[in-house]
């Protein structure tokens, strides 16, 4: 169990140091600004959608490495997804780290089970949920998200 706590580190840690997909993405037809002002993380999220698929996707901002790991692994999985099949992993997402996924649901996510080791820590949950939360808020159209004063779906997590 240790190998794979350590595993699941390194691919956090991987993607806090080179995040893939970070900076602005000029022009864009979707975005979101997320931030959690108890901790500071703050994160906008970008996207060029065409024909309802996520065609690029990038994020931009500052945060802790789980917030910016999850950020990163988010873009990598949800560019060249349809909106509906993103909009299902944002959903997957959110019920892994309330530990309430299906073991289908826990396979189709792949790699980013690495944050399922997170939902054990209820102080950093909030950490690898925004970005995801400020993609949903980009897909929905929104113009802002954040994890701290809203009674949402995403309040449990």
């Amino acid at each position: 169990m240790t190998d794979l706590r350590d595993l699941y580190q390194e691919v956090i840690l991987d993607h806090n140091r080179k995040p893939r997909n970070f900076g602005v993405l000029e022009p864009c037809t979707h975005d979101a600004h997320g931030h959690n002002p108890l901790c500071g993380d703050d994160y906008h999220v970008y996207l060029v959608v065409d024909s309802d698929t996520v065609k690029d996707v990038s994020f931009d901002g500052a945060g802790c490495a789980i917030s910016k790991a999850a950020a990163s692994m988010m873009t990598s999985r949800v560019k060249g997804k349809s909106v509906d099949e993103a909009r299902e992993l944002v959903e997957e997402f959110r019920l892994m780290m309330a530990s309430q996924e299906s073991e289908e649901q826990s396979e189709h996510l792949g790699h980013l089970r690495v944050f399922k080791g997170v939902a054990q820590l209820p102080n950093r949950i909030k950490c690898a949920v925004l970005p995801w939360h400020t993609l949903s808020a980009a897909l929905g159209g929104a113009e802002g998200a954040s994890t701290e004063g809203e009674h949402d779906v995403w309040e449990n997590s």
